[in-house]
């Protein structure tokens, strides 16, 4: 993934490292860290990032060139149980069993199965993969868009 925008979005705020960790409540290290591209931002903490800059997850992950959309909703807190249904429709929508899903992301068809029930938040990097494969807005699989209809660069 490109973590390019993590580093422009502060920087064109004329933020430190420290002052975006302070909103986010991690450490400046841990920051560091997602903004090398070392480490991935957890989904939760990407959301709260994005509400703060006001611009969409599909933009910071590129995904999108586009900075937002007209009609997504800052979401304080992710809704699994949403998450998980939305993740329901894409599987469906291209046939694909548990297990096929497991296999692209290289899992077990039960963490899907955790992802799609709510019981687990689903990671980063396998939303993005899904995203990016499947042509899928990740505001959209957050819940941060009603229609999957504004996507893709």
């Amino acid at each position: 993934m490109l973590w390019k925008r993590l580093l422009d979005l502060r920087d064109y705020r004329d933020l430190s490292q420290k002052d975006v960790a302070d909103v986010l409540g991690i450490s400046r290290q841990t920051y560091s860290l997602w903004e090398l591209g070392i480490k991935i931002i957890p989904l939760k903490h990407l959301n709260t990032l994005c509400n703060f800059y006001d611009v969409s997850m599909d933009y910071v992950l590129n995904l999108s060139n586009k900075k937002n959309y007209k009609n997504i909703m800052q979401i304080k807190e992710l809704d699994r149980i949403e998450i998980g249904k939305r993740l329901k429709t894409i599987r469906d929508n291209n046939n694909l069993s548990f297990r096929t899903l497991a296999i692209e992301l290289n899992t077990t068809p039960s963490t899907i199965h955790a992802y799609e029930h709510g019981k687990t938040l689903i990671l980063t990097a396998f939303a993005y993969q899904i995203c990016k494969k499947y042509k899928i807005s990740l505001d959209w699989l957050c819940g941060k868009l009603k229609e999957n209809g504004e996507k893709q660069k």
